[in-house]
């Protein structure tokens, strides 16, 4: 078994003196875990942080055991945020998401778009924590649990939109939620349109519907909690104001 392709690093553990375990997320195979050697050298440690995007040449005497990999970086890779902490904590919190929530070789080329727009705007302060927002929800999308925020699961009603059903995962306007507030999850926007704009609370709100669509439909079922990093991601966006 033979292949190339683009990937992004999402993780890499020692293996053995010099080797590493990397998790990759190809652009036409989906994720895939391969043995790297020499990953503890001086010269490829930076391009096996988390995020760092790379052209990955695979090799499996057969199908179903753990290959071998070369990686060859692609750009700068992380090492342009590291002036940025709370851009890095982004892109780790995307990353171990992505780990924990994708299965193994199996395709998914919408979520590595998504994860490759969300490296492209971590360098904009203003606007990536929204568009952290939208990777996870494209990322729900991408594996069948996508939120359906076209209309009113009630009325039908196109517009006026300000709230999610926290079982469907289904957009509710504000007349028919009322009687209903306190159970409804708060619709941000942003999440409707690009140009609706990015008000003080969003982005937390945004971060509540995903976060609680990738516990009910994604890592509950599989008995894990969601990532550390990810947690982690809204504590510091609490504390740097920008939730």
């Amino acid at each position: 078994m033979e292949w190339e392709d683009e990937a992004f690093v999402l993780s890499a553990r020692v293996h053995g003196e010099t080797g590493a375990i990397v998790e990759l997320l190809t652009q036409d195979r989906g994720k895939f875990a391969a043995h790297v050697s020499g990953a503890a050298s001086r010269r490829m440690k930076p391009f096996l942080q988390a995020g760092a995007k790379v052209i990955a040449r695979y090799r499996a005497r057969v199908s179903d055991q753990l290959g071998a990999a070369s990686l060859e970086p692609i750009g700068e890779g992380p090492s342009s945020l590291f002036d940025e902490p709370l851009a890095l904590s982004g892109l780790s919190a995307a990353a171990a998401v992505a780990a924990g929530a994708l299965p193994e070789r199996e395709a998914h080329p919408g979520a590595f778009h998504a994860l490759e727009a969300l490296i492209a705007a971590l360098a904009i302060p203003d606007i990536w924590p929204a568009v952290y927002v939208r990777f996870e929800a494209g990322l729900l999308q991408d594996l069948g649990f996508g939120l359906d925020l076209s209309k009113c699961a009630a009325t039908g009603a196109l517009d006026d939109l300000v709230y999610v059903s926290p079982r469907t995962g289904r957009a509710v306007s504000r007349a028919a939620g009322a009687p209903y507030h306190d159970k409804l999850l708060p619709l941000p926007p942003f999440m409707l349109s690009a140009q609706g704009g990015l008000a003080e609370g969003d982005v937390g709100a945004g971060l509540d519907i995903t976060g609680h669509f990738l516990e009910q439909f994604v890592f509950g079922p599989l008995n894990r909690p969601l990532p550390p990093a990810r947690v982690w991601l809204l504590d510091r966006l609490g504390e740097a104001g920008r939730l």
